[in-house]
This record gives C-alpha cells, structure tokens and sequence, in this order.
C-alpha cells in the first residue's frame, strides 16, 4: 500500500503561485513514480504533469511553461510548484503513484485525498 498526503492548496489572485506537496509513504519512494491531476465541478479528472523515478516529466500543454513538477527522494515527497496562475486552473488537485507514470488517470493505482485551489480574476 502506499498513502499519499497533500498540502499547500489555497485561494490566490491571478498571476499568482503555488506550491502543491504530496509526501508518499508505505513504499521505497524512489520506486515510485508520480503524477498531478485536476477535476473542476461537471468536468473530468484531467493530467496535469508527472515525473517518473528516474526524474523524467510530462506536462500536459495547457500548463507547460507556468508549472514544474519535482521531487526530493530523501524527503519522500513531489512538488508541482504553480506560476503566472489563471482561473481556468481552479480545480481540486490530486497526486497519483506508480511504478509507471502516463496520461492517463486509470493507470494509476494510489492517490490523495485531493486539494482545492481557487484562482480569481
């Protein structure tokens, strides 16, 4: 089993940052690769970015170039640090393991309990 706690969501004006973290336990971190997801009310859960065990990332095109996906091995945890923000990213945002990272969020077997980030205009 792995447990995956998130932190760091929050209301913010856009242009803005955030920092979103998600610490992992219950297996060796560095097994595990990592995604973000997003789900605004009446829509579907949608990729944000991931970063697999070897450090390697993936941003999905609407957040690329304003969103960095990262992590720390010796601290258990990945971050996706959030700038020039719009509210069209306000949505829950939720971390994701596997052994394997895509796109797709049935691929993934482990998730959070999700965050809510509001950006106003």
């Amino acid at each position: 089993q792995v447990q995956l706690v998130e932190s760091g969501g929050g209301l913010v004006q856009a242009g803005g940052s955030l920092r979103l973290s998600c610490v992992a336990s219950g297996r060796t971190f560095n097994s595990l690769g990592m995604g973000w997801f997003r789900q605004a009310p009446g829509k579907e859960r949608e990729f944000v970015a991931a970063i697999s065990r070897t450090g390697g990332t993936i941003y999905a095109a609407s957040v690329m170039g304003r969103f960095t996906i990262s992590r720390d091995n010796a601290k258990s945890t990945v971050y996706l640090q959030m700038n020039r923000l719009k509210p069209e990213d306000t949505a829950v945002y939720y971390c994701a393991a596997d052994v394997v990272v895509t796109r797709e969020a049935g691929h993934y077997d482990y998730w959070g309990q999700g965050t809510q980030v509001t950006v106003s205009s």
